[in-house]
């Protein structure tokens, strides 16, 4: 009888042990797909073995440093919360390089599964000619349920050459995409961080979801952080379909003009998204023909924040807000309402340089269209430029009517707008736009109306100051003999710190940062 019981008990705890995780090494030059694969001496060698196999929690696939593969790497198995599945390097020397050869609408692809962790690879995507929907990583879940914790990080991705044309689907090196007809999916915790992304067409990290809110079922916990881009001459960053994206960190510049006249673009943006946070972000040389400004709080979106932001030399401007007056108010489109614009640094935005004989090209500083409600623009510094051509719009707040409506309630607090040549403001059949306690430096035309406007020299420490990077903003703090200190209106919910930290209490300043 004892034996019995020892014998079952036995079998109970192998039951119990958990799997035990492996780790897979490829090597494209010494491996071979025979082997086991779990040391680097007896390594595989091609991505159609990784592909062929399915994962199990805690696995490791790591590729040798230095070594190319020529294909597609679609992994498959899911990893747990515990024990997520990672893909890595190993070895001294470069990121392993994967080219996907324009064979394939993707380089990497993580279909259906869940609890992964991607990095430190170079990945590519070259075809002959460029094609629509062309990507470099494409994460997908259809018909999946909630999908939990992909994260990409510290990789590669470049000369991806997507279609330049919006409407036949584009082209990105990153795209994340959910739906189902049968099972509501979307992405729980989805990470996309420390990337390089260069030489891709048409955008950078773009995503669809679900967009109507008939049927809204938003993506959670989207981070995208701390991201360059470069050489990207569409939209930058693009959550699309969800609640609470944190994208924070991220640079965009050098974006090469080669957009048609036809085609919209611009830098950090949300579209059918909620409570979207954009910060610490800087966008600058954005050539778009159409819109290009460094920042926007698009269709259907509420309570998106875009605080502490640094945007320069964007050739449509630094803010778009809009919202489509045809389709608001409806399952679709709920509308754009709430936007909060503070502490952020404009310089040289607005500087489209074409010159034409009909009209002047558009380029407002802030573009405010359609039916969007209450917009809260405060505590910003605009810088704006002496433009290059005669022809240049030197508008500074464009209020128009996508869609039919007008903007209402929009309120425009604490700014410093500092201009180097005569600017003006486009005001129509706007509702409730309110100024107040702003600073107006230089020559305007239709100025608003500022009960308590102040028109002297804020007296930044160099307002001559140009260039990349945040350093750059400490010369637009003010000295002392500022005339702007405690002149602010107090603005609840304001988000308790200036742009460099400080503590937001008593007294408010015009501009960027408290006096400590």
């Amino acid at each position: 009888m004892k034996t019995k019981i020892n014998f079952a008990i036995s079998i109970l705890l192998v039951w119990a042990l958990p799997s035990f995780a492996t780790t897979f090494y490829i090597d494209a030059q010494n491996g071979n797909d025979s082997n086991s694969g779990h040391y680097p001496n007896s390594a595989w060698s091609s991505l159609r073995k990784v592909n062929r196999v399915s994962f199990q929690p805690g696995d490791r696939i790591l590729f040798r440093a230095g070594d190319l593969w020529d294909g597609q790497l679609e992994p498959k198995g899911s990893g747990t919360k515990e024990s997520p599945i990672q893909i890595n390097k190993y070895g001294e020397g470069e990121n392993p390089v994967i080219n996907g050869r324009g064979e394939k609408l993707h380089t990497l692809l993580l279909h259906n599964v869940e609890y992964w962790e991607v990095r430190n690879l170079k990945i590519t995507n070259t075809g002959k000619e460029r094609v629509a929907r062309r990507r470099g990583v494409v994460v997908s879940a259809e018909d999946f349920g909630d999908c939990h914790h992909i994260v990409l990080d510290s990789l590669e991705i470049h000369h991806v050459n997507g279609s330049l044309v919006k409407s036949n689907g584009g082209g990105s090196a990153i795209l994340w995409q959910n739906s189902g007809d049968s099972v509501k999916t979307r992405f729980i915790d989805l990470q996309i961080t420390n990337c390089h992304l260069h030489h891709c067409g048409r955008n950078g990290i773009n995503s669809r979801g679900y967009t109507n809110r008939k049927d809204w079922h938003p993506s959670l916990e989207v981070v995208i952080r701390n991201n360059l881009l470069e050489q990207i001459p569409g939209d930058g960053i693009v959550p699309i379909g969800t609640d609470g994206a944190l994208i924070e960190y991220n640079v965009m510049r050098d974006c090469p003009d080669i957009l048609s006249h036809k085609e919209a673009a611009a830098g950090i943006w949300p579209w059918s998204a909620d409570n979207t946070i954009i910060q610490f972000n800087e966008v600058s040389d954005h050539r778009a023909k159409w819109d290009g400004q460094g920042f926007d709080s698009d269709w259907n979106c509420q309570n998106t924040i875009i605080q502490y932001n640094y945007s320069h030399d964007n050739y449509g401007g630094f803010l778009l807000v809009c919202n489509n007056g045809s389709n608001v108010h409806t399952d679709r489109n709920i509308g754009t309402t709430n936007t909060i614009v503070r502490y952020n640094v404009s310089i040289n935005d607005g500087i489209r340089p074409y010159e034409t004989t009909q009209r002047s090209w558009f380029a407002p500083t802030m573009h405010i269209s359609g039916p969007v409600e209450n917009t809260q623009i405060y505590n910003n510094v605009f810088i704006i430029p002496e433009k290059p051509l005669k022809e240049n719009d030197r508008t500074i707040v464009e209020m128009d009517n996508w869609g039919g409506p007008w903007p209402e309630n929009t309120s425009l607090s604490n700014n410093i707008f500092y201009v180097n040549e005569k600017a003006d403001f486009s005001f129509e059949k706007d509702k409730n736009t309110s100024f107040t306690n702003n600073c107006f430096y230089g020559e305007f035309e239709n100025l608003p109306e500022d009960p308590a406007a102040i028109f002297d020299d804020p007296k930044f420490i160099d307002v001559t100051a140009r260039g990349a990077g945040f350093e750059v903003l400490k010369n637009f703090m003010l000295t002392k003999s500022s005339p702007l200190e405690g002149k602010g209106i107090s603005i609840k919910n304001n988000g308790g710190k200036d742009l460099f930290g400080n503590t937001l209490d008593g007294k408010i300043t015009i501009g960027i940062h408290e006096f400590e």
